[in-house]
């Protein structure tokens, strides 16, 4: 089996898996997600990967990280993930790229990510859910963190957080390539939200 059906079917299992713990109908995670009732049959029955964006937005319906729902295996107390275990989410042919290093579910998801982005690349997010916070540190190169409209600047050496309710997005307009580490973490579905 490759890594992406291997991927494909590890998503099928547990989306199936968290829309039955949260109680959600096709059409209800369909509602939340923002995603086709047909699109989630698809993903349920492992006959499409979907996109990076379209996964983000079934987590963040959910409340679970996007490791979550990628994880072949999970429940032990103590997680190690190899370098070669960690799941590249996108690139780019200039060689921009992010890797999401490891995420947990204590009170509410958290992703650890890393980020590699060229030169004139970036990456946009839509707005997560309210109280979704991300702190990031920029190890090298220059970071432009747009927040809701707004451009912040972010050089080596420096971190930021903010809440990411609210569109936001990721570029590299300096000469040299930018790294970065960056947390997600999103407030837990309660049973009450359905």
């Amino acid at each position: 089996m490759s890594d992406l059906d291997q991927l494909t079917q590890s998503l099928a299992r547990n989306l199936k898996r968290w829309r039955g713990e949260r109680g959600f109908t096709l059409d209800a995670l369909a509602a939340r997600a923002g995603v086709s009732r047909g699109m989630i049959i698809q993903i349920e029955q492992a006959r499409t990967n979907p996109s990076v964006g379209t996964t983000v937005k079934l987590a963040d319906a959910l409340g679970v990280s996007i490791t979550t729902l990628l994880d072949y295996e999970q429940g032990t107390q103590v997680r190690l993930v190899p370098a070669n275990q960690a799941v590249r989410m996108w690139s780019t042919d200039a060689g921009s790229h992010t890797t999401l290093l490891v995420g947990a579910e204590a009170r509410g998801p958290i992703e650890l990510w890393s980020w590699h982005l060229m030169p004139g690349e970036g990456s946009a997010s839509d707005p997560h859910p309210e109280g979704t916070v991300e702190l990031l540190h920029v190890s090298a190169g220059e970071l432009t963190l747009v927040v809701d409209g707004e451009p912040h600047v972010i050089p080596a050496g420096t971190s930021a957080t903010f809440e990411a309710h609210v569109p936001h997005s990721y570029r590299n307009e300096g000469p040299e390539p930018a790294d970065l580490t960056m947390a997600v973490t999103i407030p837990p579905v309660r049973r009450e939200d359905r």
